[in-house]
């Protein structure tokens, strides 16, 4: 079993040409994230979000056993955590996206939103490091998430394992680990998306797994749709090549490219698709793909003729 735990829609995307994409990489479960980046949506128009979040509630409607929809909202906005309560209780979306940008995770202004997540007791995902866009990322250091720990039981994944702030990401979840929390009941949990550049990749993952190990990550694609299954395929072949070279054994494997994310979205058996199971190894390897670049560079990808892909090269 594969889980993309992050895949960010455009707006424009239809729900069959998204399954197709995800059958070509070989995903099995997707969660996708509401529209904030393209054009008509903003994180500074909370409107624009209320629009995306129902967007993104018609897209997934009828595929709940393959697509778990995430909202986004503005946390400063009066009305966010009540935006927050219809996503998921009126529109059936399943976690929620946030990206602090103009806000610190501490702030007064944030916490009834933190809260809210925290009564319906769903999943979290927040950028977490630096902006490839330009933006300005000193309001998503990794210790600046601390602040949720007045949340217990909140399940939250950063994303990007904070980089720059790498180390500064691992000491936040190493915490739980010291006071011997169990990786399922951890408060936070990281994505793998790619923030750290191609050379720094390998260092990044090595230390995640030595001090983490493999239970407290989860791949995510961090790709925009619509795009090419190929495009996924690619970003799954990036992780391969890492944990090949690093010897990585198949149960770790089989937690990052599932397991982790399987717990944190708090899915049973029940919510899994047709022929997977908990136990069920998602053992992928480099034999999985055909012959490629191991880790291209960000200037490398393309979009493929006749689609209408666009590679963005944002990092949220």
């Amino acid at each position: 079993m594969i889980i993309d735990a992050h895949l960010h829609c455009s707006g424009t995307e239809r729900s069959d040409d998204v399954l197709r994409s995800l059958d070509e990489a070989g995903i099995d479960m997707a969660v996708l994230l509401a529209p904030f980046l393209s054009p008509g949506y903003s994180l500074d128009d909370p409107a624009s979000l209320a629009r995306a979040n129902e967007h993104l509630a018609r897209l997934v409607r009828g595929h709940a056993d393959r697509l778990l929809g995430f909202a986004v909202v503005d946390p400063r906005a009066a009305d966010a955590p009540l935006q927050l309560r219809r996503a998921v209780e009126t529109l059936g979306l399943r976690g929620v996206k946030m990206v602090p940008t103009g806000w610190y995770p501490y702030d007064h202004a944030v916490q009834p939103v933190f809260a809210e997540a925290h009564r319906l007791g769903i999943p979290v995902l927040f950028h977490s490091g630096i902006f490839i866009d330009g933006r300005s990322g000193r309001f998503c250091r990794p210790t600046f998430f601390e602040a949720l720990r007045d949340y217990p039981g909140l399940r939250v994944t950063l994303a990007h394992l904070g980089w720059p702030w790498c180390d500064e990401a691992i000491a936040v979840g190493l915490i739980d680990r010291i006071h011997g929390v169990a990786a399922d009941a951890a408060m936070f949990r990281f994505d793998i998306s790619f923030g750290p550049p191609p050379p720094y990749r390998r260092e990044v993952l090595a230390r995640a797994l030595e001090v983490l190990g493999a239970e407290m990550l989860q791949f995510g694609s961090d790709c925009f749709l619509p795009c090419p299954g190929s495009h996924i395929a690619e970003r799954m072949r990036w992780v391969v090549d890492l944990l090949d070279g690093l010897g990585v054994e198949p149960s770790a494997r089989a937690r990052i490219w599932s397991g982790t994310a399987a717990a944190w979205l708090g899915l049973d058996d029940r919510a899994r698709p047709p022929g997977t199971a908990a136990g069920d190894p998602g053992v992928v390897t480099s034999r999985t793909f055909a012959a490629g670049p191991a880790l291209p560079d960000f200037a490398s990808e393309r979009s493929e003729p006749g689609t209408s892909f666009r590679p963005r090269f944002f990092c949220c």
